[in-house]
């Protein structure tokens, strides 16, 4: 069964901007190559961490929701595990409401965008 997820991920402060874009799109190809579909993604940039990982105080913070089925989901962990440039993830399943609260929050960022 097909279901959507939501995952947020810590990488590396010493990454640069190239190296983090890299990374996100590794994530993605491995989410369509298990016949995932991409569905919004966000870069949230540095922030400061609540508390230090590996002996660091900040990251770069990105959110990808995508839907894939439940079996290859598994797959995405272990690469996520592996991946020594992240730092922490986190992946949820969103409900129908999580849903439609996200898709009402990106169409107002949206129409907030085409009034300026």
């Amino acid at each position: 069964m097909v279901n959507q997820y939501e995952t947020v991920f810590i990488t590396n402060p010493v990454l640069s901007e190239a190296q983090v874009k890299e990374t996100v799109e590794k994530f993605k190809q491995i989410i369509t190559d298990n016949d995932g579909e991409v569905i919004h993604e966000e870069n949230w940039g540095l922030r400061k961490l609540a508390y230090p990982i590996q002996k660091k105080s900040t990251g770069f913070y990105n959110l990808l929701q995508f839907k894939i089925e439940g079996e290859s989901l598994s797959k995405i962990e272990i690469q996520f595990k592996r991946d020594e440039r992240i730092m922490r993830f986190l992946v949820t399943r969103m409900d129908k409401y999580a849903i439609q609260y996200s898709e009402k929050k990106r169409s107002m960022k949206q129409a907030k965008k085409e009034e300026k």
